[in-house]
């Protein structure tokens, strides 16, 4: 019998054995275990109430303002879906709005996923004076609410004549201090030493190590850094409200112009946040399953 495999003991009197005790049964070990019904049901439960309020979201969506002043409120589509969305997309200028957000997230994602991963490499595996004391001073950052930095950060970005551009609200997210700590603490774990050596034994330059060892060790990480990261500048809404206007708007500052007037539409409000929230869920769609494999990947390495 090979270490792979477990032994589990028979019932006694069991018919698999012929009646005789003492039997023993062997499973492979990759074995599919299965859930019971009970799981099911829990995990449906529990994707219903995720649901739920994107599911409120486009019922409204497709109702109008007097039907969703009604009680009880509607449960199920109305026909004015489409309408309001169009609606929507014209009031707040989504087009333009969709084609900024895809700009910031992005360069916010990618700035902060490079400059993190290769910080946290620095912090976990680089010695240098006063690495202890600038790691506390990344992670002591973490602590001061972001509302203190609006004021002189709005002042910096006018006196370098940026206001209502696109790089006022990219600029001081294109790094993030939990990223470091994030990367740090994951390759401490994930990125053996001697793999380092190793390589600068072979005579790799420091950018051949980031590039060959570095990256392909902390691609689990950076992936889930990565969703976090685009998901937090596509709705970050204080810092582009003020250095923003409706004229150069990201989705968020966009969404903000709906439903004025004396009675708000809140079904045209919950178009347009309907349309807002499409851009996350396709980019989970299609990179939910390599973020998910590199999670599990990097969990087996750990």
């Amino acid at each position: 019998m090979t270490t792979s495999e477990l032994t589990l003991p028979e019932a006694k009197g069991s018919r698999a054995d012929g009646g005789r005790p003492g039997r023993r049964r062997v499973l492979g070990a990759g074995k599919q275990l299965h859930a019971g019904p009970v799981t099911y049901v829990v995990l449906a439960v529990l994707a219903l109430v995720s649901l739920a309020p994107l599911l409120w979201t486009a019922i409204a969506a497709s109702r109008n303002n007097a039907r969703l002043a009604q009680t009880p409120p509607p449960l199920w589509f109305g026909g004015n879906l489409f309408k309001n969305l169009q609606t929507a997309w014209d009031q707040a200028g989504l087009g333009t709005a969709m084609v900024n957000s895809v700009i910031v997230a992005g360069t916010i994602t990618f700035g902060t996923v490079l400059f993190s991963t290769l910080a946290g490499f620095a912090f976990a595996k680089l010695r240098f004076k006063f690495s202890s004391t600038l790691l506390l001073l990344t992670i002591g950052t973490m602590m001061i609410p972001p509302q203190l930095a609006v004021v002189p950060l709005y002042l910096w970005m006018s006196d370098l004549g940026w206001s209502n551009q696109l790089q006022t609200v990219i600029l001081p997210t294109l790094v993030s201090a939990f990223g470091t700590f994030f990367m740090r603490q994951y390759l401490v774990q994930a990125l053996p030493t001697e793999l380092i050596e190793a390589a600068r034994v072979d005579g790799a330059s420091s950018l051949r190590v980031v590039w060959h060892v570095v990256f392909p060790a902390a691609r689990p990480a950076m992936a889930v850094l990565g969703l976090l990261t685009f998901v937090m500048a596509w709705n970050d809404f204080l810092w582009p409200i003020i250095a923003l206007n409706q004229q150069n708007p990201t989705v968020q500052v966009a969404l903000n112009g709906l439903g004025t007037g004396y009675i708000p539409d809140q079904s045209v409000i919950m178009a347009g946040a309907l349309l807002g929230t499409l851009p996350l869920l396709i980019a989970f769609l299609l990179f939910g399953k390599q973020i998910v494999g590199g999670i599990m990947q990097g969990a087996i390495k750990g």
